[in-house]
């Protein structure tokens, strides 16, 4: 093994499994971000499999997956609203198995058929560009695509453009584009800030590379025969920047060995970890009032769904409400400086907003209450119908009798929908409250656009 292999594929590795353990620690229940970690976690196994042997067909192959994962990211990125959204999304991991074990079968430059997927997933993302949300996404994201190519051709081909392992680095160069393009596109749809928490994750990636990463290549080149040496110094790397990248979901593993059988400082912890996890990526307050009537009523329907986690609500734009803010003077001096009552306070407003959904009398179930049932209980109250097993204890009556109804008589997917319809309608009680107090929302540049009533 030459110097200059483990000099280029230790950075490589270590960078793109630290980003691809990022995005899953971003929010582990997107699978944009898993499919984007994917990629970026099967780049790196690939980089290790080429040190060892490289040109070997399992090396090859390796280096083809991260294609499979980034088609699975383009359809991924398609708005909710296209025709071919749900179908495509479904039927991804299926035609990527299919590609996968062609490319596994076919030898050389036949594994390149992993394109295929690839390719059709971006030609849909590009036929709806003019959805997409940040409107350069496809158009970056299809130039990482053409680059990421050409390497893989390079890669298979005959092509000779000099050593494989500087191609492999330019790869991985595109890759690490692709994830942060991805996440760009997380906090666009979420609201949030990416660069704060970015940057600390990274610092922290380069410190442990810097730490244990150059150790680990003068072990490689001290033993250049020796390949379980090798394999051992890329669990090494793996290990230390999975913890970097998934510190979040690190500590609660940890606090749940350590304090399972204290529920209460285990919940009080995690409220306040996940309060801490929100603070570096919550929007600035000088950007609410150029949110427009649409990115308004998504909001309020991520608000909602995230009703019962406070990190998630912190991090909202909506926890910058005048509404909340009026809550927190009615508090007293210093209460708007407490991130975690202002997500009480938020929370507080959208109960109170749920509420005046509800029509006059006795708990029914009759359409007029379709709303108000979908989002209280099954939002606001946290209840899970659908899910076997027993619900949490201490409901009154009227919640019990709402579960029943839920699970006899309403498709999950005719829940999901009066949720959305009810969400739609909050929003507009909230957004009539807002432009009729605060005057800023009513001047600026796009304010048309923000007079639009939220339906």
């Amino acid at each position: 093994m030459t110097a200059s292999v483990p000099a280029i594929a230790v950075p490589a590795f270590a960078l793109t499994w630290w980003l691809g353990c990022y995005l899953v620690g971003r929010d582990p229940t997107r699978a944009l971000l898993w499919r984007a970690g994917a990629a970026l976690v099967a780049y790196a196994i690939a980089v290790a499999a080429w040190s060892l042997a490289p040109g070997s067909g399992i090396a090859q192959l390796l280096i083809c997956v991260p294609a499979l994962c980034w088609a699975g990211v383009s359809v991924g990125l398609l708005p909710p609203e296209v025709p071919e959204h749900r179908q495509v999304n479904r039927g991804w991991p299926v035609l990527a198995l299919v590609f996968l074990v062609l490319a596994a079968a076919l030898p050389g430059v036949g594994k390149l058929v992993a394109l295929a997927p690839l390719a059709g997933g971006m030609a849909l993302l590009l036929r709806y560009r003019d959805q997409a949300r940040p409107s350069s996404l496809p158009s970056a994201l299809t130039a990482a695509a053409i680059l990421y190519t050409l390497g893989l051709v390079v890669m298979l081909g005959p092509i000779d453009l000099g050593p494989p392992i500087v191609v492999l680095a330019a790869i991985g160069i595109d890759l690490l584009l692709m994830g942060y393009l991805v996440a760009v596109a997380d906090a666009v749809d979420l609201g949030e800030r990416l660069l704060p928490d970015l940057r600390r994750s990274l610092l922290a990636a380069v410190l442990a590379v810097l730490l244990c990463g150059g150790p680990a290549a003068l072990t490689m080149l001290a033993a250049p025969g020796l390949g379980a040496v090798r394999v051992l110094q890329f669990v090494l790397l793996a290990a230390v920047l999975s913890a970097v990248g998934l510190a979040g979901q690190l500590r609660a593993g940890l606090d749940q060995l350590a304090f399972g059988s204290d529920d209460r400082l285990r919940q009080n912890r995690s409220v306040l970890l996940r309060a801490a996890d929100a603070l570096p990526r919550r929007r600035g307050r000088h950007q609410m009032p150029v949110l427009d009537a649409e990115e308004f009523r998504r909001l309020t329907r991520r608000a909602l769904d995230d009703f019962g986690d406070v990190g998630r609500l912190l991090r909202n734009p909506l926890a910058e409400l005048p509404a909340v803010d009026r809550r927190l003077a009615a508090r007293g001096p210093g209460a708007a400086d407490q991130p975690l009552v202002r997500a009480a306070e938020l929370r507080a407003v959208l109960g109170e907003h749920v509420a005046r959904l509800r029509p006059a009398g006795g708990f029914d179930t009759t359409e007029e209450w379709r709303f108000f049932n979908a989002l209280y209980y099954c939002g606001v109250m946290g209840l899970r119908p659908y899910q076997r097993g027993p619900q949490p204890e201490g409901l009154d009556r009227d919640a019990r009798r709402a579960v029943d109804w839920f699970r006899r008589y309403v498709p999950r997917r005719s829940m999901h929908r009066w949720q959305a319809e009810g969400a739609a309608m909050v929003a507009a009680q909230l957004w009539r409250d807002l432009i009729a107090t605060d005057p800023r929302w009513l001047t600026g540049a796009g304010a048309a656009t923000r007079r639009q009533p939220v339906r």
